[in-house]
């Protein structure tokens, strides 16, 4: 998997619909902005709708006697964990941080105490923390600066495994921890592969090993015969692996690999008798299989065209449960109770952000525990997204996620933007976006490019700006601006381009090499100096830092070409509008990225608005900063893209 950071809400759901055919553009003079049916509602109050997300998927979800849920929700400006009641009513708060984000891991077998991640300030260190049942929480991965993650528990419940770099910076280690002392020991120490999943009886530890960003392997480590890693995934050229976990029993370990064509499908490797098995047929990628902890009840989900098509069948029979009592929306997120009597996880559409359901699998039957959206915001407001593809060069369809604001007509264009997701190798999905609904609902169109280079749309696609980019993979995002100007319900120039990551990076560089083709940028914490970001990124990469040189370039050897496509050593190239959002704690883009663009375009006497969050990192988790951004956003197009009638 590529991700130097997807910064981009997810967008998830519904399937294609056929291309939309370019029109002519409007005519010179008849731009004016797009009035809009739709109650104009204020960044605040989209963002006042709250965020709920389930616990870890390695975790337990369900208290004891499954009287409730473990979730995380944002409610109150800040995310902590929740117990979500089965029967209904008000999540009770586990957590209380008001600075850090706290992120619900698991419950303990006794369904009483909890286990929850948290950086510091967004720095991603995170470290994991029990909640006891009186409320006081105990770091169980202390240090200044390791990073740990959590990875499941024992099928008897005496034990969980957690991961930590605090041996070596870039390689995570594997410590056995007793669910009752906290009492821990190191299992498996990591030669510097990526650890997916250990077994339910502790034996077998699943790792990857990425050679580079389109070729990796699968290695078991027996520890009980020494713990050294062999390889189970032997093949010639390249071909992606990734480990979903380990099936019932831990007698398979079920993965997804592209070795058979465009698209990953879902695998199962018999431990005893070392053989392979296709376990799915899909016209797309399959993101993952999971099993409810019984064994009984196996989950695929499969990223259909930016979507996710999930289905929950009978692990033996392949018969699929029906759910009934759900309104549309992909559903995501599924956890079972011990038994697998019940199922929770939240359902999300491009009008409603993701909202918590609970099933009886005995007969399908859903109900909805918690209402996201804010009460104060009409549903029938906000606007559902199609699918388009347009032209790039060479031949090149582009996907596209298109918003189009009500009201926008030939007689009364609107003001668009292309939206860059991150990356590089991401996918702008359908789904809930609260930053996107806000901008349509003010009026702008709204087109998120997945342009040459990202996932989702085949191997052959994805790599196709491997060491290239800023160059074919930009003009994609260029190709986008011209679409739209082409759709008569576009006022042609009013077009801006934002993103974040990766997409700021593009969008800085659009900026730079293509001087004219956006009105305005938004680069929301981009790269603007792949030599420095490439050659600071972090030890606890580790193989992923491979990946990421295999695709974008040793900076040891390809310093050059980074430095031709980086914008801050063009900046005095750029003449148009430029936002610029940053977290002072961001470990991946580090402020100085963004504190010299900004110098160096503000030199060009153009303007630039500049927004700094000192407790943000990559990513903005504080509600009243998510805000403040947002409110930046409309108001830096209000004043420099849309133009009076």
């Amino acid at each position: 998997m590529r991700s130097f950071a997807c910064m981009v809400s997810a967008l998830a759901l519904v399937a294609a619909v056929p291309a939309l055919a370019a029109t002519e553009p409007a005519a010179p003079g008849q731009a004016q902005a797009a009035s809009t049916a739709a109650t104009p509602y204020t960044a605040a109050q989209f963002f006042e709708t709250t965020s709920f997300s389930m616990a870890n998927p390695d975790g337990l979800a369900f208290s004891e006697g499954r009287s409730h849920v473990l979730i995380s929700s944002d409610q109150t400006g800040v995310f902590n964990a929740y117990a979500l009641p089965v029967a209904g009513g008000d999540p009770v708060p586990l957590t209380a941080s008001t600075t850090n984000a706290t992120f619900a891991q698991s419950y303990f077998p006794d369904g009483r105490r909890i286990l929850v991640a948290a950086d510091q300030g967004g720095n991603e260190l995170t470290h994991i923390y029990v909640r006891e049942t009186d409320g006081t929480l105990r770091d169980l991965t202390p240090g200044d600066k390791l990073k740990a993650g959590f990875i499941g528990f024992s099928d008897d419940g005496q034990t969980f495994w957690l991961t930590s770099n605090e041996r070596d910076a870039s390689a995570f280690d594997v410590y056995a921890y007793d669910a009752t002392t906290y009492e821990r020991k190191l299992v498996f120490q990591n030669p510097g592969l990526n650890v997916t999943a250990v077994s339910g009886d502790g034996r077998l530890v699943a790792l990857i090993k990425s050679h580079t960003s389109a070729n990796s392997d699968i290695y078991l480590a027996d520890l009980q015969a020494g713990g050294e890693p062999y390889l189970i995934s032997e093949h010639t050229g390249d071909v992606a692996y990734d480990v979903s976990g380990f099936g019932p029993n831990g007698a398979t370990l079920i993965y997804t690999s592209n070795q058979d064509g465009e698209f990953a499908q879902a695998y199962a490797y018999d431990i005893a008798n070392k053989a392979h098995n296709r376990t799915t047929q899909a016209d797309w990628d399959v993101m993952y299989v999971s099993f409810s902890p019984n064994g009984r009840y196996r989950v695929t989900a499969v990223n259909a065209d930016a979507s996710t098509e999930l289905t929950i069948e009978d692990a033996q029979t392949r018969a699929p449960v029906r759910l009934t009592g759900l309104p549309e929306g992909d559903i995501t997120g599924v956890r079972f109770d011990p038994g697998a009597d019940l199922a929770a996880f939240t359902v999300v559409s491009d009008t409603s952000p993701a909202d918590v359901f609970i099933a009886d699998l005995s007969t399908g039957q859903a109900r909805r525990l918690t209402s996201a959206l804010n009460p104060a915001i009409k549903e029938g407001d906000l606007v559902e997204a199609t699918i388009v593809r347009y032209p790039g060069e060479g031949g090149v369809m582009v996907p596209a996620v298109l918003y189009r604001p009500k009201g926008a007509s030939a007689a009364n264009p609107a003001p668009a933007v292309v939206l860059v997701h991150g990356g590089p190798g991401g996918q702008t999905r359908r789904g809930y976006s609260a930053m996107v609904q806000h901008l349509v609902n003010h009026g702008y169109a709204v087109l998120g490019a997945n342009n040459r280079g990202s996932s989702g749309y085949g191997k052959t696609f994805f790599h196709m700006d491997d060491k290239k980019h800023g160059e074919a993979d930009l003009r994609d995002i260029v190709a986008g601006g011209d679409w739209l100007r082409a759709q008569d319900w576009v006022a042609d120039d009013q077009v801006a381009v934002m993103g974040g990551s990766y997409g700021g990076y593009i969008t800085a560089a659009a900026l730079a090499f293509h001087p004219e083709k956006f009105e305005a940028g938004i680069d929301i914490f981009g790269v603007t100096n792949w030599v420095r970001t490439l050659e600071s990124i972090p030890a606890w990469w580790g193989a992923q830092r491979v990946a990421l040189f295999d695709e974008m370039g040793d900076p040891a050897t390809d310093a050059a070409r980074h430095r031709a496509i980086s914008p801050l050593f063009h900046a005095e190239k750029i003449q148009r509008p430029l936002l610029v959002i940053q977290g002072a704690n961001d470990p991946r883009v580090l402020q100085v990225e963004s504190d010299e663009l900004v110098e160096k375009v503000r030199a060009n006497n153009v303007p630039v608005e500049y927004v700094v969050f000192p407790d943000e990192g990559h990513g903005f988790q504080r509600r009243a900063n998510r805000i403040k951004a947002q409110e930046s956003y409309l108001a830096f197009l209000n004043r420099y893209v849309r133009k009076a009638e």
